[in-house]
């Protein structure tokens, strides 16, 4: 890519005369880079799971380098550049905290998603810097709305979803996402498919191990969004473990026969 993009890869301002604004294209590529990362919308709620690669032994288990809480009442979770995402979920705050000061209720977060797209999208257009090089999941429920969830990539355009992924292993993911009914599917039962679905898009053979975090706002929750109990995690890590066993037995039949 950097061959057809010489001489209009400059700078976050320049247009290729196909139409094309490189550096937004390699901010894309650093997300899909990055461990995978999931968010499912149920009845009740939203799920987020996300892989986290483990680069070095020596490294503590920490969930809150990718999963942030925006408030009390929404979550992100980021996929791309660990520090560029951080700085995402400290503009969200802001928002959120400008809006309570304003209006003195919580920000919906339809309207927090619409401010968090116009930050990535100014860092597209000015020489303020490069584009960000992440993409966000945001999520929130209240007994009002009901669940919501929202997609920003690094161009600044944002899409709202029943179910989304991010990362190197979106596109297997999205295909396994099509085939539930999150609709009709609670948070609890989405916990077991979304842990679920990381571990069936994890490369074993290319990647290096991964802890798998979840988070999770809706009902269950009081309309918080909160880590997932040790012991939810642990029922579907098992459940994901024991699905994709049954999965490779059925492949070893297939081929016998």
């Amino acid at each position: 890519m950097s061959s057809i993009g010489t001489g209009y890869d400059l700078d976050s301002t320049t247009w290729s005369p196909q139409g094309r604004v490189f550096q937004v294209e390699y901010a894309g590529k650093a997300v899909d880079n990055s461990g995978t990362a999931i968010a499912l919308r149920g009845k009740d709620g939203v799920v987020f799971a996300i892989e986290y690669a483990v680069t070095s032994k020596l490294y503590e288990k920490e969930p809150h380098h990718r999963i942030f809480n925006i408030g009390q009442h929404i979550g992100m979770v980021s996929a791309g550049l660990i520090a560029d995402g951080r700085m995402v979920a400290n503009e969200g705050r802001k928002e959120a905290h400008s809006y309570k000061s304003l209006y003195g209720d919580v920000i919906p977060v339809k309207v927090l998603n619409e401010k968090v797209s116009s930050f990535f999208h100014r860092y597209c257009v000015s020489y303020m810097g490069r584009p960000i090089g992440a993409s966000v999941l945001l999520g929130s429920w209240d007994e009002q709305s009901g669940p919501g969830l929202y997609m920003i990539d690094p161009s600044g355009s944002s899409w709202g979803y029943y179910g989304c992924a991010i990362g190197k292993g979106r596109q297997n993911a999205r295909s396994e996402i099509e085939k539930l009914k999150m609709a009709d599917m609670t948070c609890k039962e989405l916990l077991k498919e979304a842990a679920k679905i990381i571990y069936s898009v994890h490369d074993d053979v290319k990647d290096k191990e991964f802890n798998l975090f979840m988070s999770w706002v809706g009902a269950d929750t009081g309309g918080k969004h909160e880590l997932v109990p040790e012991d939810l995690l642990m029922e579907a890590e098992a459940y994901a473990k024991a699905a994709l066993e049954d999965d490779d037995d059925d492949d070893d039949d297939e081929d016998e026969d």
